[in-house]
């Protein structure tokens, strides 16, 4: 596994580093001379994001005097090889900003603290889970998304096709309107690569199931990766989805570069904090729209409320009471809130995001808008993500090619995916 590789790179047993306890000294910064307690806080991010979370740290210590925050951060890529070998090392930053695909690697191995002391009484319980194991609550949602599917109204008028009703539409109403816009607008598609693991998760929950169990192990059976490789192989052939060449090309392009980005696809699907990208890269006024679902109700779209990101407490920090403080106050201050906005996604906090919103304009209004008015038809969070998990949404794009270029069978390319899907989280 990704992390007892990295500790054995460390030349640290990956057992011992992570069979963390209460004893002290793993994250702490060292209190200064003046009896201040220092905390480090590590996240991920562009420079805009360190400025505005420098800021939000600024105003933290204003509370609290007696607290000093040190940040550190850099870019996705070394992010999480660093934090890794800090943690087998036992000197993790006190403050960790966590990714839902990564939480279980580290909750599992005891790197991470249960915050039980933060306040829960203004986010949704559906929201708090997205960072809840079995075990205790190790990762607190910052900020949501929902999945959806973005559409882009200057293609649907080139090809004389209105935009569906997304409270009734179904999936052979998607297969149709997508099909007609494909028709209908020279070198234009009606939709752009499915994204996945997303569309899968989200075709799975309409059927009451999930792509991994709250046990950490694969829910996808052979027959239903057999029914959803069909379905989307059905959606090319009639001509929803471009050829499979340019399948290929989409599943791993950048904003700009994709169907959707270029103004080349009339639909995508996407989660709802993307809608400013593939605004700003296709120069059209994007609209979020519901996914399909089987029965035309929009309450069984299965859609759910993401954690954009988490919020971590290192599990060796010699503060637990003042990381879990901080990660309050990010989290559940409404100043801190409209000082971070939108940049980590909408608020998770109700009365944060209540504030936020009245402050939003445009492509961001329209999205938190979205996000706002699904919430009562939104289902349960899904299942905290194996250790492995990252690794699946390559296996489903190989398989979905495989089928779509006509070199397996659907029946054959089940069986091969989920017994690497099952090796990649075993």
């Amino acid at each position: 596994m990704r992390f007892k590789r990295l500790a054995q790179a460390a030349a640290i047993g990956a057992t011992a580093a992570l069979a963390l306890t209460a004893c002290g000294g793993g994250g702490d910064a060292g209190d200064s001379e003046d009896g201040k307690v220092s905390l480090r806080f590590t996240w991920w991010g562009s420079d805009a994001r360190a400025q505005i979370t420098e800021e939000i740290i600024a105003a933290f210590e204003a509370e609290n005097p007696n607290i000093d925050i040190q940040p550190e951060y850099g870019d996705w890529n070394g992010y999480w090889d660093k934090l890794a070998t800090q943690t087998a090392a036992n000197d993790a930053p006190d403050i960790i900003q966590m990714d839902a695909q990564y939480l279980r690697e580290y909750a599992d191995r005891g790197a991470l603290l249960d915050l039980a002391d933060v306040d829960l009484s203004q986010i949704e319980e559906s929201i708090v889970d997205n960072g809840r194991t079995t075990d205790g609550l190790f990762g607190l949602t910052t900020s949501v998304n929902t999945p959806v599917i973005l559409a882009n109204p200057d293609v649907f008028a080139e090809a004389g096709v209105e935009i569906p009703d997304d409270t009734t539409w179904t999936w052979d109403d998607f297969e149709q309107v997508a099909s007609e816009v494909t028709a209908g607008a020279d070198g234009k598609f009606g939709a752009g690569s499915p994204s996945e693991p997303l569309n899968i998760q989200v075709w799975l929950r309409q059927q009451g199931k999930n792509l991994t169990t709250e046990e950490g192990q694969l829910g996808l059976s052979v027959d239903d990766a057999e029914a959803y490789l069909q379905h989307v192989a059905d959606l090319g052939e009639a001509g929803a989805y471009p050829s499979a060449a340019a399948i290929a090309e989409d599943q791993t392009a950048a904003v700009d570069q994709s169907l959707m980005g270029t103004g080349t696809a009339a639909m995508g699907t996407y989660w709802s904090n993307q809608v400013s990208a593939i605004a700003g890269a296709s120069g059209a006024e994007i609209q979020p729209l519901r996914y399909p679902s089987e029965t035309g109700n929009a309450e069984d779209a299965g859609l759910w409320y993401k954690a954009s990101m988490m919020l971590s407490a290192f599990s060796g920090t010699d503060h637990p009471e003042e990381a879990q403080q901080f990660i309050d106050f990010f989290v559940n201050n409404v100043d801190a809130g409209l000082i971070g906005m939108t940049e980590r996604g909408l608020p998770a906090n109700s009365e944060v995001r209540e504030a936020v919103m009245a402050e939003l304009e445009g492509v961001d209004k329209a999205s938190a808008e979205f996000v706002t008015e699904v919430e009562p038809e939104l289902g349960e969070a899904e299942p905290v993500p194996p250790v492995g998990f990252s690794e699946l949404q390559n296996i489903l794009y190989r398989y979905e090619l495989e089928v779509m270029f006509e070199r397996q069978s659907a029946a054959d390319a089940a069986e091969s995916m989920v017994a690497e899907m099952e090796s990649a989280i075993g």
